[in-house]
């Protein structure tokens, strides 16, 4: 018998270093139109095929095709774009904000903003969504103010969580939006359990929740995904394959040879694999999702493939480990563009208005953060007293807690 070779691991590594040129081959990518879109009863093992495909609706020149099109007015496109530049400034000017050192931490969501905004859209107000933290596309689709999540940033007086949590991680109860977690993957069975009680008690509200490609191989998300798929949940799981975690490509994750999607089809659970720089095509699969959720007919995941065209965050430098025009080669383009080039190209849009579209928007961020700073900033110091952090505990504060805050204050 001839002796075996060794045994060997197999250790994945990216198609492009640093120096090197950027290499997306390994991208399976289908044309346009061509993904089929199946009935909403369909069976979670009838869209495998989907889950290993691309579903895309915007062409090379702007123009939808495909059953996937959504009948989606001018006006509410145009509320997408504004939405997704706002983000797009929003992260801009606080990332400036942060190397000024009025912020202790920021992360932003370039490249990504379809993913959230188009979601958003497709979604019902009263629906909770569960997000990670690179999802601020849905608040500025949901209409928050911004000086109120410029005070959570900068933890100051009025910041309406008192401090508590760390810049980017926001809660907004009024918005749908669940308090982020900085344990990753702790959301997905929360959303799970959440779609689970509005089940119970009857209600037609559903959940949505976002996790990044290095995470799906955290526990949570497998915990999740069985119980949505033994209690038919209705709940949406978005897995963001930006591809890279830190700074790690999503291959380590699991990610090569197979594509994330492909797990929600070994959960029983409805998938697809989206276009996820395409506007259009995010609408129509959330859209699709939502629809399913919210009819008893199962959760639903979908990988989003996009490209996080940044940093990882403020304590990330990405030029040492993946190549420097990766975000200019990516084959799906920026989401913000392909969108104006639909809008242009259907007589509904134009570079004049495009241009004084984003001079509003910054202005309206600029003046925002303005206010926001009238309350304080990281540079000053101006911030919740400590004592607050007896706040919101009990409720009614027992006499030794009592005390101890009188003690401390007292101290100040």
């Amino acid at each position: 018998m001839t002796q075996p070779a060794p045994l060997r691991l197999h250790v994945p590594e990216p198609t492009g270093r640093p120096g090197q040129h950027t290499d997306f081959s390994y991208l399976h990518l289908s044309p346009a139109g061509a993904a089929r879109r199946p009935p909403l009863t369909t069976q979670p093992a009838e869209t495998s095929d989907l889950a290993f495909a691309l579903v895309r609706v915007l062409d090379e020149q702007g123009h939808a095709i495909g059953p996937w099109a959504p009948d989606l007015p001018a006006e509410r496109l145009r509320f997408g774009l504004r939405a997704m530049l706002k983000t797009r400034i929003f992260d801009a000017r606080m990332l400036v904000a942060q190397r000024q050192k009025k912020i202790s931490f920021y992360i932003q969501s370039l490249g990504e903003e379809a993913v959230s905004v188009a979601h958003a859209l497709a979604l019902d107000d009263s629906d909770m969504c569960f997000p990670t933290y690179r999802q601020q596309g849905l608040l500025m689709a949901r209409g928050v103010p911004l000086v109120d999540l410029i005070c959570q940033l900068l933890s100051n007086e009025r910041d309406p969580l008192k401090g508590r949590q760390l810049p980017v991680l926001y809660s907004v109860r009024e918005a749908g939006f669940f308090s982020i977690s900085g344990n990753l993957a702790t959301q997905m069975p929360q959303a799970v359990g959440w779609a689970m009680a509005s089940a119970i008690k009857g209600d037609t509200k559903i959940a949505s929740a976002w996790i990044g490609d290095g995470s799906t191989a955290e526990a949570d998300f497998h915990t999740a995904l069985t119980f949505a798929h033994v209690y038919q949940a209705p709940v949406i799981f978005n897995v963001v394959n930006n591809q890279w975690a830190i700074s790690t490509f999503q291959a380590i994750a699991g990610g090569e040879g197979t594509t994330f999607a492909a797990r929600g089809i070994g959960a029983g659970i409805a998938s697809l694999r989206v276009d996820g720089n395409d506007f259009l095509a995010v609408y129509a699969a959330s859209r699709w999702a939502a629809d399913r959720a919210r009819n008893n007919l199962g959760p639903t995941l979908i990988e989003w493939v996009t490209y996080r065209a940044g940093a990882h965050s403020t304590s990330d430098d990405p030029t040492k480990y993946r190549p420097a025009d990766d975000w200019a080669k990516f084959p799906l383009g920026d989401p913000i563009l392909r969108l104006k080039q639909h809008l242009i190209a259907g007589g509904e849009w134009s570079e004049d208005a495009h241009a004084a579209l984003q001079q509003e928007l910054e202005a309206e961020v600029l003046a925002a953060l303005k206010e926001a700073e009238s309350f304080g900033t990281l540079a000053d110091s101006h911030v919740h007293s400590v004592a607050t952090m007896f706040e919101d505990v009990y409720q009614d504060m027992p006499p030794h807690l009592l005390r101890q805050r009188a003690e401390l204050e007292a101290t100040q």
